[in-house]
C-alpha cells in the first residue's frame, strides 16, 4: 500500500477502489493541476480534472473539466460537461453542457447541446449547439418550391 492511498486493498471478491473520489462512491477519479503549475502538453484522463493553474495543450477529460477563477487554457477542451470560472483560448467540444461562471472567458468556439452564461460570462467566438455536442449547430432546413 502507497503512503497517501486510501484505497482498500484488492480481494478476490472485491477490486480495489480508486483512492480519489470526485462524490463519495462514484468512482470518478480527480487530476488537479495547482495554482502554482503549469502543464505543457496533451492531458488525457477518464475522469474529472480542476484546473487552477496553467495548461498549455488539448484537454480530454471524459467526465468533466472545471476552470477556476485565475485559471488559463491555451488549447482545446473535449468533455462531457465544462464549468469554466477562469480562461479558456481554443474550441470547447463538451457532449453534454457548458457552464460559464461569471468570471469565465471564452476566446473560441464553443460546441455543446445545452449552455448557460452567467451574468458576465464571457465568449468570443461562436457558439453551435447541436443535439450531440460536436456538429456545426442548426441547420437550415428549405421546403421545395412547388411547381
Amino acid at each position: 500500500m502507497a503512503i497517501f492511498s486510501n484505497a482498500a486493498p484488492a480481494t478476490d471478491a472485491e477490486p480495489a477502489k480508486p483512492p480519489f473520489n470526485r462524490r463519495k462512491g462514484d468512482g470518478v477519479p480527480l487530476s488537479i493541476v495547482a495554482r502554482d503549475m503549469t502543464i505543457t502538453g496533451d492531458m488525457v484522463t477518464e475522469g474529472v480534472v480542476k484546473v487552477e493553474g496553467r495548461v498549455n495543450g488539448t484537454i480530454k477529460a471524459t467526465a468533466q473539466l472545471i476552470v477556476s477563477p485565475g485559471a488559463v487554457i491555451e488549447g482545446d477542451v473535449h468533455t462531457k460537461e465544462a464549468v469554466i470560472a477562469g480562461e479558456i483560448q481554443g474550441t470547447i467540444r463538451a457532449s453534454e453542457r457548458v457552464e460559464l461562471q461569471a468570471t469565465g472567458a471564452v476566446r473560441g468556439d464553443i460546441h455543446t447541446p445545452r449552455i448557460s452564461v452567467i451574468e458576465g460570462g464571457r465568449v468570443s467566438g461562436e457558439v453551435n449547439m447541436s443535439p450531440d455536442g460536436v456538429g456545426g449547430g442548426f441547420r437550415e432546413t428549405r421546403v421545395p418550391e412547388k411547381s
